[in-house]
């Protein structure tokens, strides 16, 4: 917690405020002259949003956002997007204003995943696994239902619109985890929704098993139930610094994050300009669809399509049919090409949506997608990005002898068995041999060892796990990891290798 002097230098204006970051979303207070921020500077030479205070272990630490004017930190010239830590007696100059740091009061421990506001007495929830009980069960569609969650003692949920959760629950005598993008908006913390389809066996596939933890909770699930949740994660968001333009595309359940960020954006009456695109089977089967008409009628800045893949006899439609096009696109948003787009939907519409937009020239930088497909291999990466090792150790091979030009066998001049990776599993005292292709959970599996998994594409860290020594290289990005994770050797299992031999707390 920070007590803050602002003092404008031109009106001759002063106030005092508190700013407590860690109780914020992803721990961090916005200052700008945007109504949302958490300190409102109102001066043309502020940016909208300006800058940034965010609380880490239990460090407070001042960011420039990319501001037009720029920033100080006693007389200092501030970089954009580099942290500065703060001390009592600091002095922050914004445009017109200067902002003394008067006092900073830790209010929590950095491994409580709770955080206790002690000027509200509320508990705030913004990381970490929780207890939680159904209160409400909502018929979104024929096959869609909202579930609500409240915590006993009651908690503030803190997260990000567009974030994720994980539920862990006992199914037929296991464990299964399952993530799901949470509905609900931060703006109303009281309350965790999220909103889940009931699956069905492939047409194609009817053998196939359906969707064990979607139907799960549409025939088990009761008001007063209880589970736990692990979250919340993802970087599926458009905090903490929203564009003046977002363009939302979905189909079907990918709706579930862009109502999350369109509440948000509606409750803290932000400046955006929305366009928001929603594609599903058929008029009934929108979910959401009474709320967001509503917001379209009610906001001037909320514009709002939608699009059937067929239409139902004695049902009446007047909207689009079929997927986007690029002529679809350009009667919903001419201007598409100056907003940020987020996508999420099944992999086959937002492989046809990101191909769309790529092909009609649009800037790809502003392209973010959210889905939760089969794993996909890709490269590996070294653990460390920033400075990656100068050479790797190749995998494990012999070095074999190979036929020259006259027919005859050449050997090489040593012959050198290279060391396979091993991995050692400290509390089980297992020692597992790869191949240096295999990740760390699967030669877990191979083993019995178990280790909790859901995603297996590094997003939901589910499996995250300790590293007491040892490299690992990753089969992609671990998103689930947030850097000071990294920094305490947490890695994910489901998507990192072992190179060489490594020690791992499983």
């Amino acid at each position: 917690m920070l007590k803050i002097k602002v003092f404008n230098y031109q009106t001759g204006e002063f106030q005092e405020t508190t700013l407590t970051p860690e109780t914020m979303v992803q721990g961090e207070c916005l200052i700008g002259r945007a109504f949302n921020c958490n300190l409102v500077l109102d001066s043309p030479d502020v940016s909208r949003v300006h800058s940034r205070i965010k609380s880490h272990k239990n460090e407070y630490y001042y960011t420039d956002l990319g501001s037009a004017n720029g920033s100080q930190i006693n007389t200092q010239e501030v970089q954009v997007n580099q942290s500065y830590g703060l001390k009592v007696n600091d002095l922050i100059r914004i445009g017109d204003f200067v902002l003394l740091v008067e006092s900073i009061e830790n209010t929590h421990s950095p491994e409580e995943p709770f955080i206790w506001e002690k000027q509200r007495g509320d508990r705030h929830w913004t990381k970490g696994d929780l207890i939680v009980r159904c209160t409400r069960i909502i018929d979104e569609t024929p096959d869609v239902k909202t579930f609500t969650f409240v915590a006993d003692p009651p908690v503030l949920f803190s997260y990000q619109p567009g974030q994720f959760v994980t539920l862990e629950l006992e199914i037929n005598g296991e464990q299964v985890l399952r993530s799901y993008s949470i509905s609900s908006t931060p703006s109303r913390p009281h309350t965790l929704e999220i909103t889940v389809k009931r699956v069905a066996s492939p047409a194609d596939a009817p053998e196939a098993s359906p969707g064990l933890v979607s139907n799960w909770l549409h025939d088990h699930m009761k008001v007063g139930n209880q589970s736990k949740i692990i979250g919340p994660l993802g970087k599926f968001t458009c905090l903490p610094n929203p564009a003046q333009k977002l363009l939302l595309i979905s189909a079907g359940s990918g709706i579930t994050p862009m109502i999350s960020m369109s509440r948000w954006l509606a409750d803290t009456v932000t400046e955006t300009d929305i366009s928001f695109f929603h594609c599903a089977r058929t008029p009934r089967d929108i979910v959401f669809r009474q709320e967001l008409e509503m917001m379209a009628a009610r906001l001037t800045n909320f514009r709002l399509t939608f699009s059937t893949s067929r239409v139902e006899l004695g049902q009446p439609w007047f909207g689009f049919t079929g997927r986007l096009t690029a002529a679809m696109l350009q009667a919903i948003a001419p201007d598409f090409h100056e907003r940020t787009v987020y996508v999420c939907g099944p992999d086959g519409f937002m492989q046809a949506v990101k191909a769309l937009l790529d092909g009609l020239g649009f800037p790809m930088q502003n392209y973010h997608a959210e889905s939760f497909g089969a794993p996909k291999k890709k490269t590996r990466k070294p653990e460390n990005k920033k400075n990656p090792p100068s050479s790797s150790p190749p995998p494990p091979s012999l070095a074999i002898a190979q036929p020259s030009s006259n027919g005859l066998v050449d050997s090489p001049p040593s012959p050198v068995l290279l060391a396979s990776p091993v991995v050692v599993f400290a509390q089980s005292g297992k020692e597992v041999t790869g191949d240096g292709a295999e990740s760390i959970l699967e030669l877990a599996e191979q083993e019995g060892i178990k280790i909790r998994s859901n995603c297996r594409q590094g997003v939901c860290g589910a499996c995250k796990k300790r590293k007491q020594s040892g490299e690992v290289s990753y089969e992609s990005e671990p998103d689930g990891l947030e850097q000071s994770e990294q920094e305490a050797g947490y890695i994910l299992t489901c998507v990192a290798a072992p190179v060489g031999r490594v020690v791992i707390e499983a």
